[in-house]
């Protein structure tokens, strides 16, 4: 029986492989709208490369799924804040999706301020991924200015799961959605990788640029938190943008709505 066991235990480990491994998660990523407006472009350079004193401005909010969990990038600004806030509420949208709060295992920032960080309380489950410096700014004896404290209440005060990162994360383990650290315009800033099936990889840019014209001539704005960490950061999003020949979303330019299905088609 002896000079049968190395084939038994080769053939036991080839019949162990189907079981062991795991079919790759469908991903999808869908846009929703969390408001509209106009901006003065002449606060976005601190070179004062710009003369227009109005122009139109989009917000937009993101949901991943990933097999049978989802995650929400940047929530916007709570409907009712200001002129520029959304009329159908995050919530709404995710119902629509017949996505319910509770199925949300992940709520993803960009940065701290209120028009990514408003309607933060539509996923109260969700644990929240941060910037490690964006969570210490928050946190603080005395808040950073422009952070949306109120937005964070219920986890600060402990009522959800946090994860603040130091560094990129591989959120689901497989590769296919990245949180990119690029600080720059806040100390904590991140963008997001999503690396879909049809469409190819999509990068989501937060605040790192808020226009094609600062991201493709290294614009920055006078009130960003530091100027060459938002250079070194634009540029680490436009090498990933050519490696990987990756679609490029300004989230807050309208020009860039387009490049996704609209609401409530999702891309693939």
């Amino acid at each position: 029986m002896r000079r049968f066991l190395p084939a038994l235990v080769i053939a036991s480990a080839f019949t162990a492989l189907p079981a062991s491994a795991q079919p790759a998660a469908e991903v999808t990523l869908t846009r929703l709208d969390c408001g509209n407006g106009f901006n003065d472009q002449r606060r976005f350079s601190d070179t004062f490369a710009y003369s227009d004193p109005r122009v139109p401005f989009t917000f937009s909010c993101y949901v991943v799924r990933h097999g049978d969990d989802y995650m929400v990038w940047d929530t916007g600004y709570a409907p009712g804040s200001n002129p520029s806030a959304p009329t159908v509420s995050l919530g709404e949208q995710l119902a629509r999706l017949n996505i319910k709060p509770e199925q949300v295992k992940y709520v993803g920032i960009s940065h701290f301020h209120a028009d990514h960080t408003g309607q933060l309380n539509a996923v109260p489950g969700a644990t929240l991924l941060i910037g490690d410096r964006e969570w210490a700014a928050l946190t603080a004896a005395k808040p950073m200015q422009g952070a949306n404290v109120p937005g964070f209440a219920h986890w600060i005060s402990g009522g959800g799961k946090v994860e603040p990162q130091a560094a990129d994360k591989d959120v689901f383990g497989d590769g296919t959605v990245t949180i990119l650290r690029t600080p720059g315009h806040t100390p904590g800033h991140q963008a997001l990788l999503v690396r879909l099936k049809d469409k190819g990889p999509v990068l989501l840019s937060g605040d790192a640029a808020h226009f094609h014209e600062n991201y493709d001539n290294d614009g920055v704005p006078g009130f960003n938190y530091d100027r060459s960490e938002t250079l070194a950061s634009m540029n680490r999003l436009k090498q990933i943008q050519k490696n990987l020949k990756a679609t490029m979303i300004i989230q807050h330019d309208p020009r860039d709505v387009g490049k996704l299905p609209a609401f409530p088609e999702a891309a693939r």
